[in-house]
């Protein structure tokens, strides 16, 4: 990406590389890229790998870097958004999805635009599940998908039932 300047991070699923401009991030991918670094370039990939350690050790819900995407059609751009409004330790299917963004017919589509999101993790399509449930697709591979969604499901459970001290 021209203008973008890669970081990489280590986690649980990885490394797992950010690219910001100094406004925003603008694409995430797992793994590192060719040119990514381990030291942050500028402020918002300081703020982004923050948070995503921070994420990744069970202690921020809720992402505040900026980020932004340009590019996808309208319907992608719709499903991505409507994956930040699903909230941590949830999940919705497919087809909830598409019927969300107006198009019920479009559980295919939605899976398409969940393989074309450009910021994986941040924009979380590791929250969209097959119907029922099922843990189907996911283009950073689904032991990555399991470990994001048991790591939701275990902090989400911590923070309801066990008492703050």
């Amino acid at each position: 990406m021209v203008g973008m300047r890669w970081t990489v991070l280590d986690s649980p699923i990885g490394e797992f590389s950010v690219a910001t401009d100094g406004v925003a991030v603008r694409a995430a991918h797992f793994g590192r890229t060719g040119s990514a670094v381990e030291e942050p370039g500028d402020e918002v990939a300081a703020l982004a790998v923050a948070e995503l350690r921070a994420y990744f050790a069970g202690e921020l819900t809720g992402f505040t870097v900026p980020v932004e995407v340009q590019r996808g059609s309208g319907f992608e751009r719709a499903v991505w958004r409507e994956m930040t409004r699903i909230p941590y330790g949830e999940t919705l299917t497919y087809g909830e999805v598409a019927k969300a963004v107006g198009e019920p017919g479009a559980a295919r589509a939605v899976g398409v635009a969940c393989n074309r999101n450009p910021v994986p993790v941040l924009v979380p399509c590791h929250r969209i599940v097959g119907a029922g449930g099922k843990l189907v697709g996911f283009g950073g591979g689904l032991p990555r998908k399991v470990t994001l969604l048991e790591l939701e499901a275990r902090v989400a459970l911590q923070r309801a039932w066990l008492p703050e001290g």
